[in-house]
């Protein structure tokens, strides 16, 4: 399986253009409360309904993003559009971008859409986003579907049926998971680095886990395009294709050079869309998303013909630690056009051995201002990882080229997240086009809530 020439132009001609067209109506999003069963057991979490009554929101690149957003909880809540980059006033982060939503609230969100891709909208308030108050947001290429394929959105969580804010008390007093991955640090345990600190009941792969999980009927012989979204609140992951071998062919939104991949990284807050052609005959192939540094795993199945559904367990062999190797292999699939970087700035990620306090440049941070930028700069931004643990760091508004690996310098992909393991050194660059005071932080969720949260403002 591969892509050919046509296939590539064909992708490379699809992405971003000038103009947008719009929209006759808003579309309608509800944030509401929904009941799952887990195990057996009912949990009560959020979600986010769109207008065809379905998770999230699908549109059309060129169409206005044009939103009514009602918030039908009994909770304050505030949704940020994860991969999008609009005004600063409508990115939805409370204490920096406008205000939080009241419930029974709808406000209209309405701006020029310069994204494609897999993307996906969140709370950016409290710890609500470990209640699954998540979904996709899908931006198509073109109308017409690039690839012939039958295309699927997988939403991928971390669940506990324990309150979120039991579970930060609880390591913020040095107890959980945290604690035990502090003693193996002590210890030096050369090379291994646990990617989570909070242990998890479950994890759900559409809402569903192994004891159930979601079947997908795919034809024999055809073609299938998997758009991933980890949006796990604390949990890394590895994909795992088993008997398949699929081409990854964008990273969060952003194409890149197809890369043949059967087990790869995902994360959290990282996207990926995979390509996979199914064989002749009939069968049951399971996709699997095992965490990083435990044995929970979910997954789905892919399933052709008359092939049969085996039982799978939800326990698997621990995640090995993710490195940045296979980051190194990636490549923009066309030339990224930039200026001669005219702005550099170093960051440390720091804390995590007292108190689970996190921060920058050895302090902890909530909404200040960590660095300035100014209109027009190509900014080089170097994060360098001082902690024992993993921090996948996102930056609003902006997309950003992973440039260096530990000073190793390459042309690598297009992203909004990137993943910086303990003792790691990633070097970023990004235009400063988008003119604002923008949140900058780890979207470990229980990280970013205790101080590894800041903000890039412009001068």
């Amino acid at each position: 399986m591969g892509l050919n020439r046509r296939d590539l132009l064909k992708l490379s001609a699809a992405l971003p253009f000038v103009g947008v067209a719009k929209a006759a109506v808003p579309s309608r999003l509800t944030i509401a409360s929904r009941v799952l069963d887990i195990k057996g057991k009912a949990a009560t979490v959020f979600g986010i309904v769109g207008p065809d009554g379905k998770p999230g929101l699908s549109m059309v690149y060129g169409d206005a993003f044009d939103i009514e957003l009602h918030n039908s909880l009994k909770d304050t809540t505030a949704i940020h559009w994860h991969g999008l980059t609009p005004p600063v006033l409508l990115d939805g982060v409370p204490m920096l971008a406008g205000a939080a939503l009241k419930p029974d609230e709808v406000r209209h969100y309405q701006f020029a859409n310069r994204r494609v891709g897999t993307h996906w909208m969140h709370s950016h308030l409290g710890l609500q986003e470990q209640r699954l108050l998540a979904a996709p947001l899908i931006v198509h290429e073109t109308a017409k579907p690039v690839f012939a394929d039958q295309e699927h959105v997988v939403m991928l969580h971390d669940f506990t049926f324990r309150e979120p804010a039991e579970i930060l008390a609880e390591l913020k007093a040095g107890g959980g998971g945290h604690a035990e991955h502090m003693k193996m640090d002590g210890m030096k345990m050369e090379g291994m680095a646990m990617g989570g600190d909070v242990a998890f009941d479950a994890l759900l792969a559409n809402d569903r886990t192994l004891d159930d999980p979601e079947i997908l009927v795919v034809e024999k012989s055809g073609a299938v395009r998997l758009r991933l979204i980890n949006a796990a609140s604390a949990t890394n992951l590895w994909v795992d294709l088993g008997a398949l071998t699929g081409l990854l062919i964008a990273v969060d939104g952003n194409a890149v050079k197809p890369i043949a991949v059967s087990r790869f990284p995902l994360a959290i807050a990282q996207r990926a869309d995979v390509r996979i052609t199914l064989p002749t005959q009939s069968g049951a192939w399971p996709i699997l998303f095992q965490s990083e540094g435990s044995a929970l795993r979910g997954g789905m199945v892919l399933r052709a013909g008359d092939g049969v559904v085996a039982k799978l367990s939800d326990q698997g062999e621990p995640g090995l630690a993710i490195g940045l190797e296979f980051e190194a292999k990636l490549r923009v699939l066309y030339e990224v056009k930039k200026a001669k970087v005219s702005q550099r700035e170093t960051v440390m990620l720091t804390g995590g051995e007292k108190g689970y306090q996190w921060g920058f440049d050895g302090r902890p941070m909530m909404h200040d201002v960590l660095f300035r930028v100014k209109q027009g700069r190509r900014v080089q931004l170097t994060m360098q990882n001082m902690t024992a643990m993993v921090h996948p760091m996102h930056l609003h508004g902006h997309y950003f080229q992973v440039t260096a690996i530990n000073g190793v310098g390459f042309e690598g992909a297009v992203r909004d997240t990137i993943l910086i393991p303990p003792g790691a050194k990633v070097s970023v660059e990004f235009d400063a086009d988008n003119p604002g005071t923008w949140a900058f932080h780890c979207h470990h969720l229980y990280h970013m809530n205790s101080g590894m949260m800041a903000a890039m403002a412009y001068v």
